[in-house]
This record gives structure tokens, C-alpha cells and sequence, in this order.
């Protein structure tokens, strides 16, 4: 059974989606591209342009990662720039967008309060507390649970047991872990098999991207 894996870094198989930094990068599986916040600079605008050459390439599934980073990344003002331009290019393509999140949550309610429509936006390493996630729940707003579904006590653990099942992807991202490891801790927290589990993100991916899994 391969199980989906939605946001890694590693070189994987077909059931992954291998992020991807730069459009000069090339892969025969799935795979993101975007600008990260880190590496945003004046010239993104420019940068997105040449990604945008990737567009019907099919093996393109997601945009991102992108999103909000308060922390390492440029001027609030950059990163909502660049973050509504990735957004637009995810609802031209019909695919979702793997958001990157630290500390900037009221750039994202910002964002959804200002555009009248939204492609999905799937926030990977899913670890806040359980009342943000549901305060989400009206928007288009998914959730990638990663390697903090492993911490006993996690926001990871708690959320994700009255997060919608329909709500829910897995993924490794940087871990060293295997994609099994992040669906059986699911399985034990969820007290549903892994096979069911497999089954409704496959569902949940397909009912909100043009490009199916």
C-alpha cells in the first residue's frame, strides 16, 4: 500500500510531493515550487515569472512552500505581496498551495479576509494550538501533519483529534521518518486503520486539486 506523503524533502516515490526551490531543479515525480519567505527579495516577481514556465507541466501539484515567516523572513509587507501573487498562480492552475507558517497568523486571516477567493491552502507541520486550526475551519484551510504528531502532548496530537478527517494530510518534510511511521501514529490517535487513513487523503487531495493522486 503506498501511503501519500505531501510535503517532502527527500527524493521519493510517486506518492509524494517533493518540494522544489527553484524551476532549474528537475524531478520525474510530483513536486512543488514557490518562494519560500526566507528567500524572498525584491526581485520575487521576477523569480515567479520563471517558475511559472513549470505550469502545465502535470507533475507540478502544489504551489509553495510559501507563506509567512516573522521570524527569518523580509517586510510583512513583501511577504503578503508575494504570498497573494503565489495564491493567484495556484487558482489559475487549480492546485493547492503548502503553506509555510511561523508566526505570522494574522497575515494569513489578513489574506483570507481581503481576497474574495482562495485556492486551498494546506498548512504544512501543522503544530498550533487546537483553537487556531478550528478558527480556520470557514476558509478553505487544510492541515499536513508531520513528526510532531510523535511528541506526546504535541498541539500536533491534540488538534488532530477533532480536526475534519476531510481537514487532514500527512507528511515528513525535513524528518528523518518514514511516511508509515507519521500514518500509524495518526492510526493510534484517530483509532482508525492506516488503510482508511490512506484512503481519505487520497479523497481529501483529490476533491481539492485538478491534478489528481
Amino acid at each position: 500500500m503506498e501511503l501519500f506523503d505531501l510535503h517532502t524533502h527527500r527524493a521519493s516515490d510517486k506518492r509524494a510531493i517533493h518540494n522544489q526551490s527553484t524551476e532549474n531543479e528537475s524531478t520525474s515525480s510530483c513536486y512543488s515550487l514557490g518562494i519560500h519567505p526566507w528567500f524572498l527579495n525584491g526581485h520575487w516577481s521576477m523569480e515567479l515569472e520563471k517558475m511559472k514556465a513549470s505550469s502545465q507541466d502535470p507533475n507540478l501539484m502544489a504551489i509553495g512552500e510559501c507563506g509567512f515567516d516573522l521570524f527569518q523572513g523580509p517586510s510583512s509587507k513583501l511577504q503578503l505581496e508575494a504570498f497573494a501573487a503565489q495564491l493567484d498562480w495556484a487558482s489559475e492552475l487549480g492546485i493547492p498551495v503548502i503553506m509555510h507558517q511561523v508566526k505570522g497568523l494574522h497575515l494569513l486571516q489578513q489574506t483570507i479576509k481581503s481576497k474574495k477567493s482562495l485556492p486551498p491552502i494546506i498548512w504544512h507541520g501543522y503544530n498550533q494550538k487546537p483553537h487556531i486550526g478550528l478558527s480556520l475551519l470557514d476558509a478553505s484551510i487544510y492541515f499536513s501533519f508531520g513528526q510532531d504528531l510523535l511528541k506526546n502532548g504535541s498541539n500536533a496530537q491534540n488538534f488532530i483529534k477533532i480536526c475534519p478527517v476531510d481537514r487532514i494530510f500527512f507528511e515528513t518534510d525535513k524528518s528523518d521518518l518514514k511516511i508509515g511511521q507519521i500514518f500509524s501514529q495518526a492510526s493510534v490517535l484517530l483509532q482508525l486503520p492506516v488503510e482508511a487513513l490512506a484512503k481519505q487523503v487520497v479523497e481529501n487531495w483529490n476533491k481539492i486539486s485538478k491534478r489528481k493522486i
